[in-house]
């Protein structure tokens, strides 16, 4: 008997989606440790050069923790503007290849009513409403001769 709800999965592909799975959690573990030994280096930093010094040492010192801070935030607002560069990249190719055709579409199915509304407005309506006009003529007319009643 074949598999009639869509909802379920084959083995493949339950085994490739538990591959995937575990794809991304190896990849969240080895980020969160890069994450982590980062931030012992930047303490470790900051603890090595902050020990007790004379006061020039100190003045100078505290200028470096702050230069290395700075140029960390420059590293990660650098990273932060690559990856907001793929997602516009991204966005204008779903822009260029997915909503553009769909409001293509819309303007031809538009288009059409347009058509279909003119097409009904000449060939139906206007002759009907005409009808009606000589229709209602008649009515007057019989009306003034005495044969139809109000």
């Amino acid at each position: 008997m074949a598999n009639t709800n869509p909802y379920t999965l084959s083995a493949q592909e339950l085994a490739a989606q538990r591959e995937a799975e575990k794809r991304q959690r190896n990849m969240i573990i080895v980020a969160s440790i890069v994450i982590f030994a980062i931030v012992a280096g930047i303490v470790a930093a900051v603890i090595f050069l902050l020990r007790p010094a004379t006061d020039a040492e100190w003045v100078s010192r505290l200028r470096d923790v702050f230069l290395i801070f700075m140029a960390l935030e420059s590293l990660v607002i650098g990273v932060a503007l690559v990856i907001l560069i793929v997602q516009i990249a991204s966005l204008i190719n779903l822009l260029q290849n997915e909503v553009r055709p769909i409001l293509q579409a819309t303007n031809e199915t538009v288009n059409t009513l347009r058509g279909t509304a003119e097409f009904l407005g000449e060939n139906v309506v206007q002759p009907v409403i005409k009808l009606n006009g000589y229709m209602a003529g008649l009515q007057r007319v019989l009306e003034l001769m005495g044969i139809k009643r109000n």
